[in-house]
């Protein structure tokens, strides 16, 4: 497949940007990503069969993408931002985001000759994807130096390819997404957003601001391997579950247990026990889900357009036997009870143990013993049009990517769900001949 050509790249401010800087503290909800990569999105378009303006060429659409983002950062003011830090006598450091201005990186380039069936036909993801997005490699503690936002915006033979990376330490996926619906709004035309972003974070009542880090807790350097995003040999699929499928799931996890489970938790169960079984664990083998949870619904002071990061992992634990001999109910249930375990009590809890102790996720944290889910398929991704249609397809980049990583995205049609799995090819080959596994996947 033909390698990008970079046509351009360039800096976007936003517009209407008022001379003073303001600063916004960081929580230890945003703090602990430090150490790992971007959140790297994108949508796959159909090339605009009408211009979007009068005489529309090539040069006019990236113009009419830049200016709409130059716009919508007059709205997001951190994503134009930078990282800063500020050095304390007492040996520690605190970290803030400047919004400066100093603005988003945003980059043209081409795809020579590579279809849109090139991209979603292939069984496996296809690598080039990964050279769709921008900041690739960089770590979210390296945004005291590098753009909070990159752009880049991929011609294909016959689409358009627009990935987006935002340093994980000043979103999250409900962040991330609000931004990309709002600038796809502005593009195609509003004056206003129908949702503002709300940027003052939120802190306990008795939390010293800003957060003083030891230095010796933070390690502000990245050796080669750790900036190695994807193992050698990895593959990536996409797998599509119909609404019809996942209600059939639900059905049976629910038949199981006697009990309300709801449909995500049973898909999810189902694909933990479908890659555990296809790794062939030691029975007694300890085998992990570690879930990532939303804190907005679970935090009265929270409101929903709460712009930074807001979420807890929940790690859900069971043997490989027990996993696979008692049923998708029973692992569902299982992870049920361990979301429920994150509370107003239990968020305000993980503010005072953090402060008190820093620590820090690291790609080390997740091991091969198990699954780590990412994103939501609740989150508004076929919605995003920009003035020419909706997407096609969904895809992630290369940030964050381990054996166990999967990415939940909502598929197409409406109530589908596709998530993408990042597994070794013997375990995926396995998968694609499991027919307890492929049974409720839709070809």
């Amino acid at each position: 497949m033909a390698d990008v050509r970079f046509i351009s790249s360039s800096i976007v401010q936003a517009a209407n940007h008022s001379a003073s800087s303001e600063r916004i503290e960081l929580t230890p909800w945003d703090l602990r990503f430090l150490q790992i990569g971007h959140i790297q999105k994108g949508l796959l378009f159909p090339k605009p069969k009408a211009p979007l303006q009068e005489n529309d060429t090539e040069n006019t659409l990236i113009h009419h993408l830049k200016t709409s983002l130059s716009h919508t950062l007059h709205y997001f003011p951190p994503l134009a931002g930078r990282l800063a830090t500020t050095q304390h006598e007492d040996d520690t450091i605190s970290f803030f985001i400047d919004c400066n201005n100093a603005g988003a990186s945003f980059t043209h380039a081409v795809a020579d000759g590579v279809t849109i069936s090139d991209i979603i036909k292939p069984v496996y993801v296809p690598t080039i994807i990964h050279s769709f997005f921008p900041l690739n490699g960089l770590a979210n503690f390296e945004g005291t130096r590098n753009p909070v936002l990159g752009i880049q915006v991929t011609d294909l033979a016959d689409g358009i390819f627009i990935g987006c990376t935002i340093n994980h330490v000043v979103v999250d996926g409900t962040s991330f997404w609000h931004f990309l619906n709002s600038w796809s709004e502005i593009s195609k035309g509003s004056i206003h957003l129908s949702k503002p972003p709300v940027f003052q974070r939120w802190f306990p009542d008795d939390t010293d601001i800003p957060i003083r880090i030891p230095r010796s807790a933070v390690k502000l350097k990245q050796s080669n391997e750790e900036l190695e995003s994807i193992l050698p040999g990895l593959k990536e699929r996409v797998f599509h579950f119909s609404k019809e499928n996942i209600a059939k799931l639900k059905a049976k996890a629910n038949t199981e247990m006697g009990t309300n489970i709801s449909s995500l938790q049973a898909l999810l169960s189902h694909i933990w026990r479908s890659v555990i079984r296809n790794k062939r664990f030691d029975p007694n083998e300890e085998t992990t889900y570690r879930v990532v949870v939303g804190a907005r619904p679970r935090l009265p002071e929270l409101p929903d357009n709460y712009f930074g990061n807001a979420i807890l992992g929940v790690l859900v634990t069971m043997k490989a036997k027990e996993l696979l001999e008692q049923g998708t109910g029973n692992a569902a249930w299982t992870m049920n009870r361990k979301i429920a375990t994150v509370t107003e009590e239990s968020s305000k809890m993980f503010f005072e143990s953090w402060t008190a102790s820093p620590k820090f996720v690291t790609m080390s944290t997740f091991k091969s013993n198990g699954l780590t889910t990412s994103s939501s398929p609740r989150f508004n991704m076929y919605g995003n049009d920009f003035g020419w249609g909706k997407p096609i397809a969904v895809r992630s980049g290369s940030g964050n990517k381990f054996e166990g990583k999967t990415t939940l995205f909502c598929g197409a049609e409406e109530g589908s769900i596709d998530i993408e799995v990042c597994l070794f090819p013997e375990t995926m080959e396995a998968l694609a001949i499991d027919e307890e596994f492929m049974d409720v996947v839709t070809l």
